[in-house]
């Protein structure tokens, strides 16, 4: 193993062409608890790009004030084991793994064990990368949030991006009689063939004037206007948000709580919140995975000396799926 690695990194806030520097660091040491994993994949996500832009601002009473207090970016991770402090129980090294950490974007990352689980033999590591916080999100927002019940109907809008094309199969995974998927024209296919009963090309035909009620509705764009949201919401239903407008991360909060005021006078529940890193999700994820319950839907798949273009994209908001890179 090296001494040094390569890892992106950023030591002011700006657009990632003009923030980020591919740079030699020390290879991680670990700690009594930790992994120290050799990267194979990560994939990105929208909050990336926020850490990276300091965007929106308000954010940075957490990332740092006047500069990033997290210099190397990146969440996901699959990869290979190299080391395994001396209290780890669960791994060894040669094992494939994935989960989530901090400072993926590098060569090696050193990962608490509670952060991993075992990489499924018959997926790549590639579409394991693509899972940690996207599945997660899926998961705890339709079965804690939502409180997804078996026979209950679920619109989710969004179902083309990193998170939603989970959704639509961890609701089908978690018993959702009916599943709605709402969507561009180009991703229409792409919402039938993870499993959606009806799918709502957004360019054709407003979902919100359907004359349908769902119990359950999993929203991640978040740009419809509350009373239109309320139109579709069956008595006692659930509304999860889970994103925001385009560009937005902080943006959700004042409409969580409109919805949450406006609960108050009509009969259904606004819910919400960011997705806990938990080793059992992490784990029903990789069974699911490994059982063919669920897959992952990758766009594009770009080279660690390509991170600059995979966070632009990403950061467009026209990705299907997940954008993952490849080390």
């Amino acid at each position: 193993m090296s001494k040094t690695m390569r890892a992106w990194v950023y030591e002011r806030y700006g657009p990632p062409d003009e923030v980020l520097e591919l740079k030699e660091l020390e290879t991680p040491s670990i700690a009594d608890d930790q992994v120290l994993v050799r990267v194979r994949a990560v994939s990105v996500n929208p909050l990336d790009w926020h850490f990276i832009t300091g965007t929106p601002r308000f954010a940075r009473v957490s990332f740092g004030l006047r500069e990033p207090k997290r210099n190397v970016p990146g969440a996901d991770v699959a990869g290979v084991v190299e080391q395994v402090g001396a209290n780890v129980t669960r791994f060894e090294p040669g094992d494939e793994v994935f989960g989530e950490s901090v400072a993926t974007l590098a060569e090696y990352v050193a990962v608490s064990e509670s952060g991993l689980v075992a990489k499924p033999a018959n997926i790549t590591f590639e579409e394991a990368a693509a899972v940690p916080v996207a599945g997660l999100t899926a998961l705890q927002g339709l079965r804690d949030w939502g409180e997804l019940e078996p026979g209950d109907k679920v619109l989710i809008n969004g179902a083309s991006g990193g998170v939603g094309t989970y959704a639509v199969q961890v609701a089908r995974a978690l018993g959702a009689s009916e599943i709605t998927a709402v969507c561009s024209t180009r991703n229409v296919d792409i919402a039938r063939g993870l499993g959606a009963d009806r799918v709502i090309d957004y360019t054709r035909e407003d979902f919100t004037r359907s004359g349908e009620r769902y119990d359950l509705v999993f929203d991640g764009p978040a740009n419809r206007s509350l009373s239109d949201l309320r139109s579709i919401l069956a008595p006692g239903a659930t509304h999860v948000l889970i994103g925001g407008p385009k560009g937005g991360w902080i943006q959700p909060i004042p409409v969580m709580v409109k919805m949450r005021l406006m609960s108050l006078f009509y009969d259904f529940t606004a819910a919400g919140g960011t997705a806990k890193r938990k080793l059992e999700d992490m784990q029903t994820l990789a069974d699911w995975l490994e059982a063919g319950v669920i897959t992952s839907v990758i766009d594009r798949n770009y080279k660690l000396a390509e991170v600059v273009d995979a966070l632009t994209y990403q950061g467009s908001f026209h990705a299907q799926g997940k954008v993952v890179v490849s080390l």
